[in-house]
């Protein structure tokens, strides 16, 4: 039995909880590829003598759990050794290193991401949805990303309720995102308002005050959830005065979910885009710790920066071609590709334009990730969204199109190691769909997304006590003495 020996294994942290053991368990599932304890807290962890828990409160009972695992893991093992570090890894971008601890998701080269392990598929079925609705609320991952565990629809409704009341932004910072112009790049709006905010942070107040590390968590926590609950009313902002004539945002409904809100402040009155928004920031919340916005945000987040300096960086760098912009490369591709080719290309068309793509030496953008070796699930799940409600729009059928066709044509010529679309190969489609024609601003729909997942993990690098981030450096001369180079 599978359970027995997990329970046995972790005894001495389950003394106030579950929620260790269903993780360890689907660690052994995803090697095992069995699942036997997966939901073993689903519906006990929700309640407490009738009384629904709030997030921050199973917060306090999780951590120290971890702290306790953490802490007899690397007495016991902190000695061995994880892997070994290559001459092209150390100037290949540090790729395959393995040199971070990310609570929050682990990216399988297979499976995809897992949300504290959970595939996307499974958190769509499992995470509460909106009254009437069929896709997973944000506010169910960011509990999921912050506990472990699986949240109830009541706990969920807490948060939301919880997010309207954190939401009003100082007068300063709102009259900051009055003057900028709009000629002046979406996300850089994004990266200097969040920036500003911390002079809201309740961290930077208590640290200044000489609090404990012990509590230190607990105020980046709050920060956290401020910034969260910040974030549609300053995007929204951004796309209203950049793209909508200054247009006035819809006023916060305090019983909405924070998707619902974030499309109203966004001028949409669409139950279906209410649902895909709720998609779109579920699926884009988190994707494990070395990617740039997450990795930068961990590492400014290490100095004790406060989260809102910590997500401002992480904006940056997701602003970034090699990063974020990545969905609107693959549309601007797609719009080529219907220019040279007409509105309805057929398949030859299409493989033909590949080629004409390949041969100017550039890439087909969205086809291929660095780590994963399939089709990226996120991409599946806006596929699947896509031909149910508007199967017949005309760049959902030409992205449906190099789906059946691209892979295929990639694998044939030999030198790609992994052909599959991953997830910007769909969204920028989708978003075209309901109206959203002003790509510059897609990326700032990532980064509000993102905040989820990194600002979940900037709580747990606190918690932990994990110390500033100082990996060594070498000259090219230091590393040739290394490995003692004759030429």
């Amino acid at each position: 039995m599978i359970i027995p020996q997990i329970c046995h294994s972790l005894s001495v942290i389950m003394l106030r909880g579950r929620v260790v053991v269903v993780r360890c368990a689907q660690m052994t599932a995803q090697t095992g590829r069995q699942k036997p304890a997966t939901y073993l807290f689903s519906t006990t962890c929700a309640h407490s003598g009738g009384r629904v828990r709030g997030l921050r409160e199973v917060l306090e009972e999780v951590i120290p759990q971890q702290q306790t695992l953490v802490t007899a893991f690397r007495k016991q093992y902190g000695s061995e050794k994880i892997g070994e570090v290559t001459v092209d890894m150390v100037y290949g971008g540090m790729r395959g290193i393995k040199g971070l601890v990310t609570e929050t998701s682990v990216l399988d080269p297979n499976e995809g991401i897992r949300l504290r392990g959970y595939t996307i598929e499974e958190c769509q079925k499992l995470l509460p949805k909106a009254p009437g609705g069929e896709e997973p609320l944000p506010e169910g991952v960011l509990f999921l990303l912050m506990t472990g565990q699986l949240p109830s629809p009541e706990q969920v409704s807490l948060i939301s309720e919880e997010l309207v009341s954190r939401a009003s932004l100082p007068t300063h910072v709102a009259k900051m995102l009055q003057t900028f112009p709009d000629t002046l790049h979406p996300m850089t709006q994004l990266a200097a308002a969040t920036a500003v905010l911390n002079s809201e942070s309740k961290f930077v107040k208590a640290y200044n005050s000489g609090v404990g590390k012990a509590t230190y968590w607990k105020y980046v926590y709050e920060d956290s959830l401020d910034l969260i609950a910040k974030l549609p009313i300053i995007a929204a902002t951004i796309y209203n005065n950049t793209f909508r004539n200054g247009a006035k945002l819809a006023t916060l409904d305090p019983k909405a979910d924070w998707s619902l809100n974030f499309a109203r402040m966004l001028g949409y009155n669409d139950p279906l885009f209410y649902e895909l928004l709720r998609l779109y920031m579920v699926i884009h919340s988190d994707h494990e710790g070395g990617n740039v916005s997450a990795h930068t945000c961990h590492l400014v987040g290490s100095a004790l920066s406060d989260p809102y300096l910590s997500f401002s960086a992480a904006m940056c760098g997701l602003a970034g071609p090699l990063h974020g912009l990545a969905n609107q490369e693959v549309l601007t591709w797609i719009m080529d590709l219907i220019a040279a080719k007409g509105k309805s290309p057929t398949d030859d068309q299409i493989v033909e334009f590949v080629k004409e793509t390949l041969s100017r030496g550039k890439v087909v953008p969205g086809f291929g990730h660095a780590v994963l070796r399939k089709t990226d699930p996120r991409y599946m799940c806006q596929r699947s969204f896509s031909l149910k409600h508007f199967p017949d729009d005309p760049l959902i059928k030409i992205v449906a199109q190099c789906f059946k066709l691209i892979p295929p044509f990639l694998t044939n010529l030999g030198k790609v190691a992994n052909p599959w679309p991953n997830v910007d190969a769909h969204s920028g489609a989708i978003l075209q769909h309901f109206g959203m024609k002003e790509m510059s601003y897609y990326t700032v729909l990532f980064g509000v997304s993102r905040a989820l997942g990194v600002c979940s993990s900037l709580v747990w690098a606190r918690a932990l006590g994990m110390p500033i981030e100082r990996p060594k450096s070498l000259s090219t001369d230091a590393l040739r003495k290394l490995v003692k180079a004759k030429n």
